[in-house]
């Protein structure tokens, strides 16, 4: 089954990522009443009307172009954690944040994304990065490449021994552990800062634009899209323990996503030093 349906029209997909921004996210763009901002768990983790409504809407479309599959959602999650445990199931999964970087689109700034993987057994099939305020859709499928607007995407190499450009995890929101391993980012070879939006990260790694990425904390719909846009896009991604990561959970954290494996075992070999 999983395999006709990614062999069909997948710009059914595109078009219905599209069509859920264009009703929930972009109306609402710099257009937020206060009553449509909720703190969920403190003053940095912020939900608002637009995630609600594009999640519902993105839930019912994505549910019907593909029969039997089932839909993982960061909004979903918060009302209900046991809907986490379909990533490891049988079915098809569909990976959803419906707005990723809230604090930016709360603010009016254009740097926030609708991320939307398709998972089946634990492996990563498709992805769809797509920021409406940019007018960007990014597009990978496992074996076929990474796309943006379109035109094929590369991720590249950084220039030998440049100081790489990194975005990590805020250390203020890490354990001791993570912040310490975080802290070994803080070399003079490493140019490191905080991450915005998470999808919009893994999207400059995958244009060549950002070396690689350092993350402390591993909900899938934050990392899924994006880590199939990295290694389609010719990057590779591990854990500390230097396997790569399980979008069920249970990694060794922090983690990264770079435009190589050179790269990524620089980024590891400093989060070690400092852990």
């Amino acid at each position: 089954m999983i395999d006709d349906f990614l062999a069909g029209d997948l710009t059914e997909i595109e078009a219905a990522v599209r069509a859920a921004a264009a009703a929930e996210i972009m109306p609402r763009y710099r257009q937020l009443a206060a009553h449509e901002i909720i703190e969920k768990n403190g003053p940095h983790d912020l939900v608002t009307t637009a995630d609600r409504l594009a999640e519902e809407h993105l839930t019912a479309a994505l549910s019907r172009l593909l029969p039997g599959s089932v839909v993982v959602g960061e909004e979903a999650v918060h009302a209900d954690p046991k809907v986490y445990e379909a990533l490891g199931g049988e079915a098809p999964v569909w990976i959803v944040d419906p707005v990723d970087g809230t604090r930016q689109f709360v603010r009016g700034e254009p740097g926030f994304c609708t991320l939307v993987a398709l998972a089946h057994r634990g492996e990563l099939l498709a992805s769809w990065t797509y920021a409406a305020a940019l007018d960007e859709m990014a597009v990978a499928v496992r074996g076929r490449g990474a796309t943006l607007n379109g035109t094929a995407i590369r991720s590249g190499s950084p220039e030998p021994d440049a100081v790489l450009r990194v975005a990590m995890s805020h250390p203020d929101y890490t354990t001791d552990a993570q912040k310490r391993a975080l802290l070994g980012l803080r070399t003079e070879d490493i140019d490191a800062r905080p991450c915005g939006s998470a999808g919009l990260e893994y999207l400059a790694v995958a244009r060549g634009d950002l070396d690689a990425l350092a993350f402390n904390w591993e909900y899938a719909w934050d990392h899924a899209a994006g880590l199939l846009l990295v290694t389609e896009a010719g990057g590779t991604q591990a854990t500390l323990s230097g396997v790569p990561f399980r979008i069920a959970g249970g990694n060794d954290l922090p983690f990264t996503a770079a435009r190589d494996r050179a790269t990524a075992d620089r980024i590891l070999a400093a989060l070690r030093t400092g852990a």
